[in-house]
């Protein structure tokens, strides 16, 4: 608490070291709220792609970290919708029940009349093609979750950078001294002046 120095109207109140030590923060939060700033961006970008980028105030950025996720997003569900198409085409193909007939039994290209089983065989080439791309965009999806992250991290650091006006860089005449001997040699040196 604190010391009462007289008693009586005039009275005050006087802290002593002891009421002057604020009481220890004991709350759940507080070893987040000891993170630093990039730590914390790239907590919220890993949370919530985008939210790392509004914390840094770098609010162009976020359309372009979902467009991003849409176009992937897109690219992974077409990937994925035409494998699931040509798997069960294929297995409705070799079931072996002739009372079952897949969609693509009379294409040209995947037709079960073709010579030597091509059809059949383009049938697992697609359904193979589109299995690989899809899990290659599942992949670039977690890579691009990953750079922003990344750039969220990257742009809190840069936030304390300065860039002043009194940064400069100039080429200066310089004159270099010889090992070994008392004779210099001409050249030029660039300076950089940073304040």
């Amino acid at each position: 608490m604190g010391q009462v120095v007289t008693a009586g109207p005039d009275s005050v109140q006087v802290p002593t070291p002891a009421s002057t030590v604020q009481a220890a923060d004991t709350s759940k939060w507080k070893p987040f709220r000891e993170w630093s700033r990039p730590a914390k961006a790239a907590f919220y970008s890993a949370v919530l792609p985008g939210l790392g980028q509004a914390y840094n105030k770098s609010y162009w950025k976020i359309p372009l970290v979902y467009a991003t996720g849409a176009v992937i997003g897109f690219f992974i569900y077409d990937n994925n919708r035409q494998y699931q198409n040509f798997a069960s085409a294929l297995r409705t193909r070799l079931d072996g029940d002739t009372k079952t007939v897949d969609p693509y039994v009379e294409d040209q290209i995947y037709g079960a009349s073709r010579a030597n089983d091509q059809g059949t065989i383009n049938l697992r080439r697609s359904r193979d093609f589109y299995r690989k791309y899809r899990d290659l965009d599942i992949i670039l999806g977690v890579v691009a979750w990953g750079l922003n992250i990344m750039e969220a991290h990257v742009d809190a650091h840069l936030r304390a950078f300065d860039v002043s006006d009194d940064l400069s860089l100039q080429l200066k005449p310089n004159l270099q001294p010889l090992a070994g001997t008392p004779s210099y040699s001409a050249g030029l040196s660039f300076q950089l002046n940073l304040k």
